[in-house]
């Protein structure tokens, strides 16, 4: 009986110890403190998380004209909701898709009141201030144009990004080469970027309100394509949404405005919705300096999170709905 209180006794005395020492040391009384917090935390019982909501089509809705490209569930990243949905696009797109032979006429009524932009162009006091021709781009000429225009057979392309017209007079040529009726159209708020006069400083600038777009139409002009490219001068963002909102679908979509990793994931994801079944989106700069701000990362991180693949043609990547479905 004394053999078993002394042990008691002895245990008692060296907890004691133990605890003492514990409260006189303050880096063991942290360390303490932090594994009976996770001990804690992870013997909790866990939050019941919903399965994440299913990728919509898209271009949501019977006759969009976007893609019906799935996702596969082997190559699609899972994202919780909560993080998934920050990214999300949540456009409400048209029922039913403008028929290609309205497109133009569909862009001209609502944006410019019924009435061409390239009407009693230029306006006097701009004319002196505009060059003949001033064409400038960025990977414009690439075979890569002549790939998906010979290939897709586009009746309406849409270019996010146009600048002064390179690409998009360059597509029109090659549309025109091949017999095709196509209606291009040029998403660009025409502002370029601060600082982007140090570079180009005979565009022109009235009260502070750069030329960029008097100076695209007048490209246009020369071009003698005015029958093929029309311009939508607003930002990408607004843009892509009321015209999928107005149910105005491309069979060629490209993707070539802003080169950060936000500006450029945006784009892509409100362009995807409104691409015809069968049609290509692809875009500039996925092998270039200017992929260091985002655009590959935009792009790679599109493709994985809807199971959809990638091809590359030059500095160009491609994105074929047809082969992703």
């Amino acid at each position: 009986m004394r053999a078993k209180e002394d042990h008691h006794r002895f245990h008692h005395k060296v907890n004691m110890y133990i605890t003492k020492k514990l409260f006189n040391n303050p880096t063991a009384y942290i360390i303490l403190l932090l594994l009976s917090y996770t001990l804690g935390y992870l013997s909790s019982p866990k939050p019941h998380t919903p399965p994440p909501p299913s990728r919509p089509r898209a271009g949501a809705g019977a006759g969009t004209g976007a893609s019906s490209a799935t996702a596969t569930s082997n190559s699609t990243i899972q994202l919780p909701p909560s993080l998934l949905d920050n990214f999300r696009v949540t456009t409400r797109c048209a029922a039913d898709s403008v028929p290609p032979q309205l497109v133009r006429q569909t862009i001209i009524d609502r944006i410019f009141n019924g009435t061409s932009p390239y009407v009693n162009f230029p306006p006097p006091h701009i004319s002196h201030l505009l060059r003949r021709r001033r064409i400038k781009g960025w990977g414009s000429y690439g075979a890569v144009f002549g790939n998906l225009i010979d290939k897709v057979r586009p009746r309406v392309i849409i270019e996010v990004g146009s600048f002064l017209g390179a690409s998009a007079l360059h597509m029109a040529n090659l549309t025109r080469q091949l017999g095709l009726d196509s209606q291009i159209l040029c998403i660009d708020d025409f502002r370029g970027w601060p600082g982007f006069r140090d570079k180009f400083k005979d565009i022109r600038m009235v009260n502070g309100n750069v030329l960029l777009y008097f100076q695209f139409l007048q490209n246009v002009i020369y071009q003698n394509a005015i029958d093929s490219v029309l311009p939508v001068p607003f930002s990408s963002g607004s843009a892509l949404t009321k015209l999928c909102e107005w149910g105005v679908v491309g069979d060629l979509i490209e993707i070539d405005a802003g080169h950060d990793f936000n500006s450029a994931w945006a784009d892509i994801n409100r362009a995807w919705r409104m691409l015809r079944p069968g049609g290509v989106i692809f875009g500039h700069d996925y092998f270039t300096a200017a992929d260091n701000r985002g655009v590959r990362r935009a792009v790679n991180l599109f493709a994985k999170i809807n199971g959809l693949k990638v091809q590359i043609d030059g500095q160009h990547w491609v994105i074929h709905s047809a082969v992703n479905a």
